[in-house]
């Protein structure tokens, strides 16, 4: 999924753990330890239509968990640096949506960069002793001027810029790899960069520097370590970068590919087959797939309706086969995509508004 203008991602996700109503099979009820390092070095692929039915063992979930949700929190006049410094919300916001969250079930959040914010919520969660574990992002910005592959790149990003991002990606590395061992009990693993490498986003990183910041990750942390980005990119270019994670990291947005919710499950379903047909013997997480509620792109697939059937029709695969999903999002977020298209679909993944009542998914 990309944030185009302002589609940069500042994403936590949190694992969810709702408890089954009785009588019900809970797909979430046999816990697991959190990745085992273990590299594969040699990799067969299947061609498409002869794999084996995708399934993972529970040693495969991570820290145990199936069902997860992006959580971002930037409210209404809230937003990301953008190039001209950052809104974060305020400390009382911040643990208002944690308590939100620990309320629905949730255990554990995605944060998507290891800036101020993402500080702010690590130190809450210790802080009030929640129970929440995160998956901590570290944010990759252009190295590359993707001009002639990103559709709202109108020009070349100048080659000052891309310097300075060089040196602002590598102090990033950095203040992850420090809110790893600071934060050893809380982060159970790191992701490095979102969607840097597919063809058409704005922030682009070539795979040999993706490659070299998660050696040095691996290098000084504890935790197993990732990279995000789309299904499609890992299944045509990640041979080389699945050899470096400790598990692959992949995006599914059905209803961004003309899907209907009646497809949705299938269509997911059949990206994570090919990726593991493409790169067998790797653990997959999904970090992030979901359905938005509003969008005049989507129309009347985008619905509070279609969102509830395909976050638990995701839940149920995901318990059959041992996958960790990060459902998209927590919260809606204004400040994303175009500003003057309030119902642009960037603004409205949430299973919560952005004034914090909850939508049809957890509202029953």
């Amino acid at each position: 999924m990309c944030f185009a203008d302002s589609r940069f991602r500042l994403v936590i996700s949190v694992l969810l753990y709702l408890g089954a109503g009785a009588g019900n099979a809970d797909p979430m009820a046999t816990i697991a330890p959190a990745f085992v390092d273990e590299k594969v070095e040699e990799q067969t692929a299947q061609p498409h239509g002869s794999q084996k039915p995708y399934t993972q063992t529970t040693a495969d979930l991570l820290a145990g968990e199936v069902m997860a949700l992006a959580y971002s929190g930037f409210r209404a006049g809230q937003h990301p640096d953008r190039g001209d410094g950052a809104i974060n919300p305020g400390i009382a916001e911040i643990s208002e949506d944690l308590d939100i969250i620990v309320a629905h079930g949730f255990r554990l959040v995605r944060l998507y960069d290891s800036g101020e914010n993402s500080q702010a919520v690590l130190e809450l969660i210790r802080r009030r002793k929640l129970p929440i574990k995160v998956l901590l992002g570290v944010w990759l910005n252009a190295e590359v001027s993707n001009h002639e592959g990103c559709p709202w790149l109108d020009e070349p990003v100048a080659d000052s810029a891309l310097a300075a991002n060089k040196l602002a990606n590598r102090a990033e590395v950095q203040r992850g790899i420090e809110l790893a061992n600071r934060y050893r009990d809380l982060i159970v693993a790191l992701n490095v960069g979102n969607e840097a490498l597919v063809d058409w986003n704005d922030h682009m990183v070539t795979v040999d520097s993706i490659i070299r910041y998660v050696r040095r990750i691996r290098g000084a942390v504890e935790q197993p370590v990732t990279v995000a980005d789309n299904y499609e990119w890992w299944i045509r270019d990640g041979a080389a970068l699945a050899l470096e994670v400790d598990f692959l990291g992949v995006h599914i947005y059905p209803v961004w590919e003309g899907k209907d919710v009646d497809e949705g499950l299938a269509y997911s379903v059949e990206n994570i087959e090919r990726v593991q047909a493409a790169l067998p013997g790797h653990p997959i997480v999904i970090l992030e797939a979901g359905w938005a509620t509003m969008a005049l792109e989507f129309g009347a697939r985008a619905s509070e309706a279609n969102q509830l059937r395909y976050f638990d029709e995701l839940w149920q695969w995901a318990g059959e086969t041992n996958t960790t999903i990060f459902f998209f999002e927590a919260f809606d977020e204004p400040w994303k995509g175009d500003p003057s298209q309030a119902l642009g679909a960037e603004k409205h993944w949430g299973i919560f508004r952005v004034d914090r009542t909850a939508k049809q998914v957890m509202n029953r």
